[in-house]
């Protein structure tokens, strides 16, 4: 469905099921050999819908740049202790934070977040463009962030993450590039798969882990 927002309609779709997904990838394979040459191998694709808010851009400061246990981890570390509000977040100083399992770097990084007063409410009723700068004007989040927030938090259909070294990787492998795009190439790539972007990167994830397994089996 469409979202509206404070001027009126905003143009984007919004995927809130695994039917909005297999719409996209009836769009992608229509008009992109390649992804209906990967749609063949992958199968039918996730939906990936998590929830928005607060506590999930913590949850993805807490996992930059560490491994999947030690991100799980710390942020159980923090549920735990109730740390998952602003208000929480912020009656803690740098060392308490960081007694729960935080660098020092991110503990700065999340009372930025606590102190930044976004209403991620109104998020909801903004065009993905605007959504990613609101959120990149925040210490401690990048734009791949920002982008894979409105992909999966707000469920834009039409939003990419070029950034993604996985997506990357699985557009070289399925267009037979030489070498791997990097973020601004890809962002120009992605442009054919508009109104989809946000399909065509599952489909990129999804067929990057299948040929991954393959060429480790092999």
């Amino acid at each position: 469905m469409p979202i509206r927002g404070k001027g009126g309609r905003v143009d984007e779709r919004i995927i809130t099921s695994d039917a909005c997904v297999a719409e996209g990838v009836a769009w992608l394979c229509q008009h992109d050999p390649a992804m209906a040459r990967a749609y063949r191998e992958t199968g039918p694709l996730p939906l990936r819908r998590r929830p928005d808010g607060f506590a999930q851009l913590l949850s993805a400061i807490v996992s930059q740049q560490v491994s999947v246990a030690s991100a799980r981890a710390i942020w159980g570390r923090l549920e735990a202790a109730g740390l998952v509000t602003p208000d929480a977040v912020a009656a803690l100083d740098t060392d308490a934070l960081r007694a729960h399992g935080l660098s020092r770097q991110k503990a700065a990084y999340a009372h930025a977040l606590a102190a930044a007063g976004i209403d991620f409410e109104g998020l909801r009723a903004l065009p993905t463009a605007q959504v990613v700068d609101r959120l990149v004007a925040v210490k401690g989040i990048g734009i791949w962030t920002a982008e894979i927030y409105a992909m999966f938090s707000l469920g834009r259909a039409d939003v990419f993450a070029p950034g993604d070294l996985a997506l990357q990787e699985g557009a070289r492998m399925l267009y037979n590039l030489p070498d791997r795009p990097r973020e601004a190439p890809l962002r120009r790539m992605s442009e054919i798969w508009r109104p989809w972007r946000s399909v065509a990167a599952r489909m990129l994830w999804a067929y990057y882990h299948v040929q991954k397994q393959r060429e480790g089996i092999a």
